[in-house]
């Protein structure tokens, strides 16, 4: 099956997880793909796989979080092969400070560099190509916490996501004059490694009911193989086994410590004090 052969995609995060599925999947379909992230070690290791298989990968390492990261990849892309025909956003990470306590400026940086700017960055990277071509598909990985506001995922990481999916649904509304078209995928738990991540550690048992990373791949295949006139807008998918219909994995609340009385010595708390008259 070669339904992507003579066409080029970008895959960012493609080190593991998801992207590593969706970059075999689109290589397996024909295209011949981009891979991108911060360290090239795993890259090239997908990479390898992809050749051995009979595709075509070619590895750009950056930090997408910054827009000259994004800049420079894109620039190379065009210059090699002279177009771009899929991006698929799917960089992202969270950490475990996940409650306001807990935020700082840092952490808060963090993370919506790497979910949101680098989204926004790869999108306006890549649009100009697109735009000269007549046409072209981004595909973006939001979450089940771009929907549905929890405290599992933090608030950070859910406002990014948020944000990912009114950032997908606004190039709609703008780039279907130039034939470009873009899907934003919101799945639940997915079983990858940024599950290491998690203040509450998850059981292989759940992980083995939660969505694969080729469960996503073969999403993304599917709106990828679509006719050019069918725009998939949005996808919300989750596991059978839900575990947010449970509350599971979800950090407990700590109890506010009561306020020490300040009631005077000899006096018990919550007795009123005499009215002096004047």
């Amino acid at each position: 099956m070669d339904s992507l052969s003579g066409q080029v995609a970008w895959v960012t995060g493609a080190g593991s997880g998801i992207g590593e599925a969706v970059a075999e999947k689109l290589a397996e379909l024909g295209a011949t793909v981009v891979l991108t992230g911060r360290r090239r070690e795993p890259l090239d290791a997908v990479a390898a796989r992809i050749v051995e298989a009979g595709g075509t990968a070619w590895v750009r390492t950056g930090d997408l979080s910054r827009a000259s990261s994004a800049e420079r990849i894109v620039a190379a892309i065009d210059r090699k092969f002279g177009r771009l025909d899929i991006v698929v956003n799917n960089a992202g990470m969270n950490v475990l400070e996940r409650s306001w306590q807990q935020l700082s400026a840092a952490s808060v940086d963090a993370v919506v560099g790497a979910n949101l700017s680098s989204a926004f960055y790869c999108a306006i990277a890549a649009l100009p190509m697109m735009r000269r071509a007549g046409g072209g598909l981004l595909i973006h990985t939001s979450s089940w916490a771009g929907r549905f506001v929890s405290r599992l995922a933090g608030p950070t990481y859910i406002a990014a996501k948020h944000a990912v999916v009114a950032m997908s649904h606004s190039l709609n509304m703008e780039e279907f004059v130039n034939g470009i078209r873009s899907t934003v995928i919101c799945p639940a738990e997915v079983a990858t490694p940024i599950l290491d991540r998690r203040p509450v550690p998850v059981s292989a048992e759940d992980r083995a009911r939660m969505l694969q990373p080729r469960d996503l791949a073969a999403l993304v295949a599917h709106v990828a193989t679509a006719p050019a006139h069918v725009c998939v807008n949005e996808i919300l998918i989750s596991p059978t086994w839900n575990r947010s219909y449970l509350g599971q994995g979800t950090p407990p609340i700590a109890a506010p410590a009561r306020a020490a009385s300040k009631a005077k010595p000899g006096r018990r708390a919550g007795t009123p004090a005499k009215t002096r008259r004047r």
